[in-house]
């Protein structure tokens, strides 16, 4: 089982985007301090719910002042970038970090990102497999070329080719963010593994690895691929001495930094959009996730193990907003929760 943090860069209301990234650097630095195996960086644009807007970007920096722990964005929007441009940021992140960097992708939303960065809705709402492809096919061929719906070029090679590392692992790992089925077909039938997220619980989570198995063994996936993917499971962690404690760190801070990020989004084309009250989603999230003591938080973390058959976990620790509770809870969970695991 392998444990990291899920960094946002949340603004919280009353504080700078300055400040929310600062504490976003400083909770990966951390993080390695701690022990923890990974940092899983998100992307955002326009809205203060994550002020990252270049989740590789800033893997770049703390691939750079970090040494063991591995870093990966959680997630890169794909409908809103070239695949190649990625894949070229990724295969230079790949070989000069030693191979410690995982790209994770993921669709994104409907938002005025589309319109922005001029990529319009189709690229959110057909174009995913397309891209998806043209991105994989970048990290593992010499040479690439494309003839598809969106992107059309002729052959040019790979330069850097992620190949070529001291690790020789074939390229960066591609992790795809699912959440529907079609998704998860689609990250198995390319036998790539999916990121989860924190919104859902066990049996869901449990029910989505069972029919990537299923679309991966139809796809004609080696049992040994398909027992060897490394899904990972986004969730909230928070410690303390007394659950309650926990429960009530997040109840007195999530709920505002959640209301002004999630009704600062703007869909592209006007629709409709629901929205889940901030107070009712922060207890969700206590109630699905390691929050309490540390002997709870392993207890959580080791069921949802077994019943998903997840090995690895991305938990947002900065659920309290606050610099120096984010830095406490990030130890906490190396030095109190890990043993336990380990």
């Amino acid at each position: 089982m392998r444990v990291g943090s899920f960094v946002l860069g949340a603004q919280f209301p009353g504080q700078g985007q300055g400040e929310a990234l600062h504490r976003a650097v400083r909770s990966a630095e951390v993080a390695e301090e701690a022990g923890l195996d990974s940092v899983w960086l998100a992307e955002h644009h326009f809205v203060p719910y994550g002020t990252c807007p270049s989740a590789v970007t800033l893997a770049a920096l703390l691939l750079g002042r970090t040494h063991r722990i591995r870093v990966g964005t959680a997630v890169s929007v794909l409908p809103t970038v070239h695949p190649v441009a990625l894949g070229e940021q990724a295969a230079l992140l790949h070989l000069t970090s030693g191979g410690r960097f995982s790209l994770g992708v993921g669709r994104g939303g409907p938002w005025v990102d589309l319109e922005v960065f001029g990529s319009g809705l189709a690229a959110y709402e057909q174009g995913f497999p397309e891209s998806l492809d043209l991105l994989v096919r970048w990290l593992r061929e010499p040479s690439v070329g494309a003839e598809g719906e969106r992107f059309r070029f002729r052959e040019v090679p790979v330069v850097p080719r992620p190949s070529e590392a001291l690790t020789d692992t074939g390229g960066p790992e591609v992790v795809v963010a699912c959440t529907s089925p079609s998704t998860v077909r689609l990250a198995a039938e390319r036998g790539l593994p999916m990121l989860l997220g924190m919104h859902v619980g066990d049996e869901e989570k449990a029910e989505m690895v069972a029919l990537w198995r299923r679309h991966a063994r139809a796809a004609g996936r080696s049992e040994d691929e398909i027992r060897a993917a490394a899904h990972v499971s986004a969730g909230v962690c928070q410690i303390a001495d007394r659950r309650t404690d926990a429960v009530e760190t997040l109840v007195k801070a999530m709920p505002g930094w959640l209301k002004q990020g999630l009704d600062a989004h703007v869909t592209v084309d006007g629709r409709a959009r629901s929205m889940r009250d901030p107070v009712a989603y922060t207890e969700l999230l206590c109630g699905l996730h390691p929050v309490g003591t540390p002997r709870l938080c392993a207890d959580r973390l080791a069921a949802t193990g077994e019943r998903t058959g997840i090995s690895r976990f991305a938990l947002l620790v900065e659920g309290s907003g606050d610099l120096a509770a984010t830095e406490e809870n990030v130890r906490r969970l190396g030095a109190e929760v890990l043993p336990h695991l380990r």
